[in-house]
């Protein structure tokens, strides 16, 4: 039997995030996904398009280019490429052979993000992107967003996000909280239809900086964590905190701190990704400086992910193939791979199926 590789396979039938719109603000932009250069720019009609970054005349990269009114126009010998990938003028010539076209690739977008699908155009539902619908009500819910480089494959934030024992360790200076109340949380997990999903409670906790420089604690709290991890590379997450005695198991909704964060990963290579967040602030909304608070505490919290996962994909580079040890906490975090890797195995059967064909 073959080894498995620590390194996650690329799930390609799905939707990931490419850039939040903000990022096309001049109109073009290049982003690798699965070893693949992508061009994404905005057409004249202010469509979102995604190519392929490669000229199909001698290969020079489109975003070396700039984009004119009917198309992408290649920097290098003036051809244009229309939203589909197909070469819509060659400069000096009238006829245009039907092989001049490049791979084109469906994007929709959506809530401030722009996704991509990378595998069959045939199969590329835009009904089953994840939904952000927090960022449809931006009074409600004012937020910050930001991208991160991450030197280690797209799963392993995953694992991150779905194993939060970590925060007592990685993070104690922001949100992280005592080690061994995150040990001891209660914690529920369940499958979904899309991937899975937990609760943890750490009752009677002590608050961590965050929480008590946004919503003035003073006292103990009572904590909880909710997180829907959604197949491939999203998490939805709510995080808050009422004080002790306020009943947050009955009554989550109630005024205290609240954060809503979303959280998309996707891959750039085997061994590199990008970390996709957004922050709401649902406990102050009327005051900007919040937001800005939040965001700055936010920030360095994920770079401490972003630099701790750089340095787990050195020392399994060495070794991919090498065990990886499952503890109790793992839980989650395995019910998430598992959703992961009956997915990834029905892509196979289906990608085998249509080989055979």
């Amino acid at each position: 039997m073959a080894r498995k590789s620590a390194n996650a396979p690329f799930l390609r039938n799905a939707w990931y995030v490419a850039a939040w719109s903000e990022e096309l603000e001049s109109g073009l932009m290049g982003r690798t996904i699965m070893n693949e250069p992508i061009a994404i720019f905005r057409n004249a009609e202010g469509k979102v398009c995604a190519v392929e970054d490669r000229c199909c005349h001698r290969g020079a990269a489109l975003t070396a280019g700039k984009v004119v009114e009917n198309g992408l126009q290649c920097g290098y010998h003036g051809l244009v490429f229309d939203g589909d990938g197909k070469c819509v003028e060659i400069p000096g010539q009238d006829m245009i052979p039907s092989i001049a076209r490049v791979k084109s690739y469906p994007v929709v977008e959506k809530q401030e993000f722009i996704w991509i699908w990378m595998g069959d155009p045939k199969l590329a539902t835009p009904e089953t992107i994840a939904d952000w619908s927090i960022h449809d009500q931006p009074e409600k819910y004012p937020h910050r967003k930001a991208v991160m480089p991450i030197k280690a494959n797209y799963l392993m934030m995953i694992d991150n996000l779905m194993d939060l024992t970590h925060l007592g360790y990685v993070h104690t200076k922001t949100i992280g909280g005592n080690p061994k109340s995150h040990v001891a949380a209660e914690m529920e997990t369940v499958r979904t239809e899309t991937g899975c999903k937990f609760i943890r409670w750490m009752l009677d906790a002590v608050p961590p900086p965050t929480y008590v420089k946004g919503a003035g604690f003073t006292g103990r709290v009572d904590r909880w964590q909710e997180f829907e991890y959604v197949i491939p590379g999203a998490v939805r997450q709510w995080s808050g905190a009422l004080e002790v005695g306020r009943g947050a198991r009955e009554n989550r909704d109630q005024e205290g701190f609240h954060l809503h964060l979303f959280h998309a990963i996707t891959p750039e290579t085997e061994t590199s990704s990008f970390y996709f967040w957004s922050a709401a602030n649902g406990y102050r909304q009327d005051d900007p400086q919040a937001t800005e608070e939040l965001y700055a505490d936010t920030y360095p919290t994920f770079i401490e992910d972003v630099e701790i996962m750089g340095k787990q994909q050195a020392r399994i580079d060495l070794d991919p193939y090498r065990p990886l040890l499952t503890i109790r906490a793992d839980n989650a975090l395995l019910h998430a791979r598992r959703a992961f890797e009956e997915a990834y195995e029905r892509e196979q059967r289906q990608m085998g199926a249509a080989a055979a064909e």
